[in-house]
C-alpha cells in the first residue's frame, strides 16, 4: 500500500492573550491570517505550513521545550527588521557550529521561543 499524502501542516499552540498574539504575528511578523475561528487564529507561514493560536488549549507548562523555528536565508535582514519594529532579541545572530546553522532568538507575547535560522548545510532542501 502506498503512503497517503500530507498536503499541509498546522502547529496549534495555546495562548492566554489572543489579542497580543494577533498584534505580534500580524503586525510584527506580518504573517497572513488564513482563518479566524474566534477562539483560534491560523496564520500562514509558507506553502502548506501554518501556525494556529487557540484560547481553549491547555497544556500545563505551555512554553517549556517549544521552539518555533522559521527558516530564512536572510537571518540578518530579519534581525534588522525586528529590531526596527522594537522587538526584544534574546540572542543576536550567531553561527552555531554544533548544528551548522546561523540563527538568533526572540520571544512572542506567549513566551514561546522563536528562532530564525539559516541552514549552512548544503544538503538541506531548498525552499
Amino acid at each position: 500500500m502506498e503512503r497517503p499524502s500530507i498536503e499541509q501542516q498546522v502547529t496549534f499552540l495555546q495562548t492566554n492573550n489572543l489579542e497580543a498574539t494577533t498584534v505580534f504575528y500580524e503586525t510584527i511578523l506580518e504573517l497572513p491570517l488564513i482563518l479566524d475561528q474566534a477562539a483560534c487564529r491560523i496564520y500562514g507561514v509558507r506553502g502548506g505550513a501554518f501556525l494556529g493560536f487557540c484560547r481553549h488549549l491547555t497544556s500545563g507548562e505551555k512554553t517549556s521545550g517549544v521552539i518555533l523555528t522559521l527558516v530564512s536565508q536572510d537571518v540578518d535582514g530579519w534581525y534588522a527588521y525586528l529590531k526596527q519594529k522594537g522587538v526584544a532579541i534574546e540572542k543576536p545572530p550567531q553561527f552555531n557550529p554544533k548544528f551548522n546553522i546561523y540563527h538568533f532568538f526572540l520571544r512572542d507575547p506567549n513566551d514561546y521561543l522563536i528562532e530564525i535560522q539559516r541552514f549552512e548545510d548544503p544538503t538541506w532542501p531548498a525552499a
